[in-house]
């Protein structure tokens, strides 16, 4: 196990590494025991991947933050804008349909799952209090960053203290979409046509998905924010991507792994 967790590759924000008591870790596909499809740090219990190797690799994942105490806590995500403030890990007969969570408690590692949606992980060093957001486009513009800072709020958050960082997501050069797709979100806001660029022929439109998040956090009062590189559908050799899987013909795909936590977990 100790050199399989040397294997797991992920991504770090400048802003998180700067935040004190906070641990975390945008995984890539890398370091897991999953082959094919799902080659190999699979952590989508959606998948027709073997769950064995599904709970191995959520092990290894969560062993970057470094703690022997943490607990994974995951939602059942159905692209919503549900939040939900987490006390305890719950079981699967009672997983909420969420795709969003807020804690203020240690030993709780927030995970969300993605294969072109964003992973968004938020944190107010200061009162203590995290959160994560899967942020597909159904979710954003149904409001699941606005009702994520709300909640953060209610809770004790000081909005100006949270750092939040995006995650690696379809990009805007890959994300092409239709005309109807468009439509659906400059009638929700004017504003949100600069989130679209033309595309290859009549009624074709490219979507800045990480922008679109980007505005949604600094709209809703955000000021420190960071946005991680890396295209999950061009890049097949560090991330699982959804419109990739589609575009090769291929009956399933897997899921990638960001996760937050409180504190040095592991200290006395």
């Amino acid at each position: 196990m100790q050199n399989a967790i040397k294997n797991v590759k992920a991504l770090g924000s400048p802003l998180l590494d700067e935040a004190h008591g906070i641990t975390y870790a945008f995984c890539t596909r890398h370091g897991g025991v999953s082959g094919g499809l799902y080659y190999s740090l699979n952590c989508g219990f959606g998948s027709s991947d073997d769950p064995a190797n599904v709970r191995y690799n959520r092990a290894l994942a969560l062993a970057q933050l470094g703690s022997s105490r943490a607990k994974l806590v995951t939602c059942r995500q159905a692209h919503t804008a549900n939040v939900e403030f987490v006390t305890r890990p719950w079981t699967n007969a009672h997983t909420p349909v969420a795709d969003s969570m807020v804690t203020n408690c240690p030993n709780l590692a927030l995970a969300v799952l993605t294969a072109d949606c964003a992973p968004v992980l938020l944190a107010d060093p200061v009162s203590k209090i995290i959160g994560a957001v899967h942020a597909g486009w159904r979710g954003a513009i149904a409001g699941v960053i606005d009702k994520t800072l709300m909640l953060m709020s209610e809770k004790g958050a000081d909005i100006s203290s949270i750092i939040a960082a995006i995650g690696p997501c379809i990009r805007q050069a890959s994300y092409e979409v239709d005309t109807e797709f468009k439509n659906r979100f400059v009638k929700n806001d004017s504003i949100n046509e600069r989130f679209f660029f033309g595309g290859k022929g009549i009624g074709r439109h490219h979507f800045d998905l990480s922008a679109y998040v980007r505005y949604q956090l600094e709209r809703g009062g955000v000021e420190h924010i960071s946005q991680l590189d890396g295209d999950t559908f061009a890049d097949d050799d560090k991330f699982f991507s959804y419109r990739r899987s589609v575009l090769n013909g291929e009956d399933n795909y897997g899921r990638g792994i960001s996760m937050i936590a409180l504190g040095q977990l592991d200290d006395p």
